[in-house]
């Protein structure tokens, strides 16, 4: 890493606009290009070392939006009527937010290329009290509107701005938040990027009739549509907004990513830009050549080698899709049409719903950034007995659609739900996507059993897709972001294949043991079963259970593992709701006392990837240390 940081950020100039003032003069116009160009530039030069560290980033919404944060930068240098933060409403241009830090002289510039390194305190999404100079924590897509509506309520005399953009747009908070800003007559200014971009590809294709101006000017508010690279059209558009005694929008329709070869204009734009296109882009603007920065950067690999799994990972989630193409390759295309509908909300690449798309697209509808609503259509689809739905997204999203659970539950409907990037294993985008209360999805009473299902690995996913896909009722499969190894036999083969056959309901008995037991599931079972067979070559005679079906309990293990001296769970969902802290409950209904543990998520994040797991101290040799504390 550099010493200084290659871009002078001394270079800023610090600008005061008024807005009753529509025109820019020459000086003011030249300045505000140069700031934006410079933004730009740092923006490209500190989240590539993100690709090139192997922790992504997110280049092309923040860069985007420079426009906007270098206008609002000289409206608050202008005046105190403006609440004097830059809200963001799309997590993922948190890079603007630690360049602002640094700017301010909170954060140390040269900091800034450490971009989403582990432990560097610079997570893929803004966090307050864990980065200096960050102002607020936005959380996921479509959070910041509703609450900035509380801001403006608490701080009626000052102007609150929210940059927004079309994917976070999609979003119900915002439709909520659109009408109590109008009826409150807030004065709430958004600055929206419309760029017709989101992670699966451009709504105007996939979620044809979406207007973000003109659905904003349905609720109520002024909405005032530019060009946002036209400056000079931006500055003015602003200072209407500004007059407009309560809510209104500027939408600036631009491309993704204007000027940067490569990425200009394409769903790649959204992610992290890569190295070379970084360099394509230096060059193209007559700065040095920053090859030699990046080559120093390594991505940080795991150096830990598990023992009783193979070499060779698999992409459960992505392996979720691929069994689902196996069920319907077993069915004609005119049936699969008739009997199942698959529905995505903008993350079919991240969740495994894109090979579905591609080989069954019969079933396939993409759609946009709503999980409530996706997820009712695709219950109820279900709602006839013959008929299933198919829904994925991230698991912190779960939390969204509980109310839709519930809904799914009284109407009896069909709904297969997969449930990618459960608990905290390479989570980069840090603790507001932590998949940790997963366990929520068990919220029906006792008279109606739903099945929450977490495979080990990929032969695994395959079993218990194939097994559940057409049974009746809502049932919910999690997988991981990070890819998992094969669990395996003593003998070196894997465990859930050759003739094995997934059970609901039934936990799996890995290893037999005297000392007592480790209860885990998901990613955390190969941890699990490292840790155990390092107690075992100790003497410690230690068992392994795998529980894939998290909410049933199984009698017969159950009383198995009772009757041990100790019982551990290991999971990474949160330690306050996840499996741990149902199971002590189970053996004391039963009058089972050995003793008990478990070990879960309990920290925010750390960013990096695998060093998640390790921070939350969930590492084999935490495991290790909390068995022999229960043996002795």
């Amino acid at each position: 890493m550099p010493n200084q940081f290659p871009i002078d950020l001394k270079q800023f100039k610090k600008l005061s606009l008024d807005p009753r003032n529509p025109k820019l003069s020459e000086d003011q116009k030249a300045a505000l290009l140069a700031n934006i160009q410079l933004l730009r530039d740092v923006i490209v030069l500190f989240t590539a070392t993100g690709a090139a560290r192997g922790v992504s980033g997110h280049t092309g919404g923040a860069y985007d939006t420079v426009p906007e944060v270098c206008i609002l930068l000289a409206l608050f240098q202008n005046s105190n009527d403006f609440f004097p933060v830059v809200f963001d409403e799309a997590g993922h241009r948190v890079a603007t937010q630690y360049l602002l830090a640094a700017l301010d002289g909170e954060l140390p510039v040269e900091h800034l290329m450490h971009y989403r390194e582990a432990n560097s305190k610079l997570p893929g999404h803004p966090e307050l009290g864990l980065t200096p100079g960050v102002k607020f924590s936005s959380g996921r897509l479509g959070h910041m509107w509703p609450m900035v509506n509380g801001v403006a309520l608490a701080n009626k005399d000052k102007t609150v701005f929210c940059l927004g953009s079309d994917g976070s747009q999609q979003e119900g908070n915002d439709a909520e938040a659109a009408r109590l800003a109008v009826a409150q007559n807030l004065n709430v200014k958004l600055l929206i990027d419309d760029n017709d971009v989101t992670i699966a590809g451009h709504p105007s294709q996939y979620l044809k009739g979406y207007s973000v101006a003109q659905t904003l000017e349905g609720h109520g508010l002024k909405v005032v549509q530019v060009d946002g690279e036209n400056i000079e059209a931006l500055w003015g558009a602003v200072c209407t907004v500004i007059a407009h005694q309560g809510p209104a929008a500027v939408v600036c329709k631009r491309v993704m990513a204007p000027g940067i070869p490569v990425i200009e204009g394409s769903t790649h734009g959204h992610d992290v830009i890569p190295v070379k296109a970084a360099l394509e882009y230096f060059k193209k603007r007559g700065l040095p050549d920053y090859s030699a920065l990046y080559s120093e950067i390594k991505a940080a690999g795991s150096p830990y080698l598990y023992l009783g799994t193979s070499k060779e990972v698999g992409a459960n989630r992505v392996v979720f899709g691929e069994a689902v193409n196996m069920v319907l390759d077993g069915l004609s295309k005119e049936e699969a049409a008739s009997k199942v509908m698959v529905i995505d909300s903008d993350l079919e690449g991240s969740t495994g719903l894109k090979v579905i798309h591609q080989k069954h697209p019969e079933v396939f509808i993409p759609s946009g950034i709503m999980e409530r609503g996706n997820f009712s259509a695709a219950a109820g689809f279900g709602f006839a007995p013959d008929k299933f739905g198919v829904f994925s997204t991230f698991s912190a999203f779960l939390e969204m659609v509980i109310s839709e659970v519930t809904m799914a539950r009284l109407n009896n409907c069909n709904i297969l739900s997969h449930f990618s990037h459960a608990g905290v294993d390479e989570m980069a985008d840090n603790t507001c996507h932590f998949g940790v209360n997963n366990m929520f999805a068990d919220n029906g009473l006792s008279d109606v059993l739903s099945y929450l299902y977490f495979p080990a690995d990929a032969a695994q996913m395959v079993a218990v897709v194939k097994k559940v896909f057409f049974q009746r009722g809502i049932r919910f499969v999690f997988s991981t972001r990070s890819k998992v190894p094969w669990i395996l036999k003593e003998d070196g083969s894997r465990y859930f294949e050759g003739d094995y056959e997934f059970v609901p309901g039934k936990d799996e008995v890995i290893l037999e043991g005297t000392a007592g037991y480790v209860v885990s599931f998901g990613e955390m079972l190969y941890r699990s079963y490292d840790a155990v067979l390092r107690c075992r070559q100790e003497g410690l005679d230690v068992g392994l259970i795998n529980k894939p079906t998290l909410n049933v309990v199984d009698e017969q293990v159950l009383r198995k593992v009772g009757a041990s001296p100790f019982v551990l769970v290991v999971e990474s969902f949160n330690q306050k709701t996840g499996l741990g802290s149902r199971f002590g409950t189970w053996l004391l209904e039963r009058q089972l006392t050995p003793k008990y543990g478990y070990m879960g998520t309990t920290k925010e994040g750390c960013g990096g990837l695998w060093e998640q797991i390790p921070y939350q101290n969930l590492d084999p040799q935490s495991i290790i240390l909390k068995i022999k504390q229960l043996s002795q």
